[in-house]
């Protein structure tokens, strides 16, 4: 009999951590080796116990899901890192990709769906549920992304400041505050500064 597929569990909640234990407990070819509360205790964690699989959550304390799978990533390329989160910005599902994880699945997922992305990563495999997928590629359809600045900028908007105090908390220009601007409505396809900030949390860009 092959040996379990060994998992590290990384959720800020200590609940979710226990349920998700509790549930792999009954599957018999798999084990969980370390949990995680923060993402800077997921990398650590991962550096003690090298799991085959990771289940990793993308809102955490410290270092949050995305920063941790980078890391991870960079220090083991061949880490196999499955997202479970209850975000489904087409943003974030992008970024965790784009940073080495091998699967993304939504916390409302069938105990069957779970348990089959695990075994396909595990086993070299990828599983992105259908609505991450759907979210990917409205993203691809979605225009260009935001530069740094611009969701600096945004990010600005959101805490409700005027171009003015925005262009004097980023040592700017007021009309370069306005490019910034007009470019933010131009790639999120929308024409006024709320429909940006609700457009952008939507997506997952800005998280409030």
């Amino acid at each position: 009999m092959p040996d379990p597929i060994r998992i590290l569990i990384a959720d800020d909640h200590s609940v979710v951590r226990d349920g998700l234990a509790a549930m792999l407990s009954f599957q018999p070819d798999m084990v969980v080796v370390g949990h995680a509360a923060t993402g800077r205790e997921a990398v650590e964690q991962f550096r003690n116990v090298r799991p085959d699989v990771v289940l990793m959550d993308l809102a955490m304390p410290v270092l949050d899901g995305v920063g941790a799978i980078l890391a991870i990533r960079t220090e083991f390329p061949d880490a196999r890192i499955l997202v479970l989160t209850t975000y489904d910005g087409d943003e974030n599902v992008y970024r965790a990709l784009e940073n080495g994880a091998k699967g993304y699945l939504l916390k409302d997922c069938s105990t069957e769906d779970l348990l089959n992305a695990i075994r396909r990563v595990h086993t070299g495999g990828t599983h992105v549920s259908e609505r991450a997928a759907a979210k990917l590629a409205e993203r691809t359809m979605g225009g260009a992304a935001l530069s740094a600045r611009e969701i600096e900028v945004l990010t600005l908007i959101a805490a409700g400041m005027s171009n003015k105090e925005i262009a004097g908390k980023l040592f700017i220009s007021e009309g370069t505050v306005k490019t910034h601007v007009l470019s933010i409505h131009e790639k999120l396809r929308v024409t006024d500064r709320t429909e940006a900030v609700v457009t952008a949390i939507r997506r997952g860009i800005l998280r409030m």
